[in-house]
């Protein structure tokens, strides 16, 4: 039942790390971004809040797995504050992006999230694999994103 419970604990810091960036979200879509011109492969918008609810769950049952192997060993703590670093990196593209409306700025900051995450998986996989492992869609996610965040800058300049 602990485990259960520290487990939900996670996958609620990272849900609400998507809470944070949906709270600047909601009210630019039909205020603002719906007015950008977007690329031909930008998915409907429908589908960002389904995906991302995915990749939190996956993020933070990935961070349970590493916390699990416990908080007293350097490895563990260390990856778990990459983790943690990343997180608030995530929830800042929202809060710049759509908050801001400043897909430029959003770039720069996405570009770094990015390299926080292959940190935060390598500092992961040291210390459990399958935690690694769950968040590669994260990182392919993120990856697509920094690609429609670049194109949404051409296009809009």
């Amino acid at each position: 039942m602990k485990n259960f419970v520290i487990a939900a604990c996670f996958i609620l810091l990272a849900q609400a790390a998507g809470l944070i960036g949906a709270y600047f979200t909601f009210d630019a879509i039909p205020a603002w971004y719906v007015f950008l011109n977007k690329p031909f492969f930008s998915p409907p918008n429908w589908i960002f809040g389904p995906v991302w609810t995915i990749l939190y769950t996956l993020m933070g049952i990935a961070a349970f797995l590493v916390f699990k192997k416990g908080w007293k060993k350097k490895p563990v703590r260390e990856a778990i504050y990459f983790f943690g670093f990343q997180l608030a990196l995530n929830s800042l593209w929202s809060i710049i992006f759509f908050g801001f409306r400043s897909p430029l700025w959003a770039l720069v900051e996405i570009v770094i999230l990015w390299i926080a995450i292959a940190f935060t998986i390598s500092r992961f996989a040291r210390v459990n694999k399958t935690a690694a492992l769950l968040l590669i869609p994260y990182i392919l996610w993120v990856t697509f994103a920094l690609i429609l965040n670049l194109a949404i800058v051409l296009l809009n300049n």
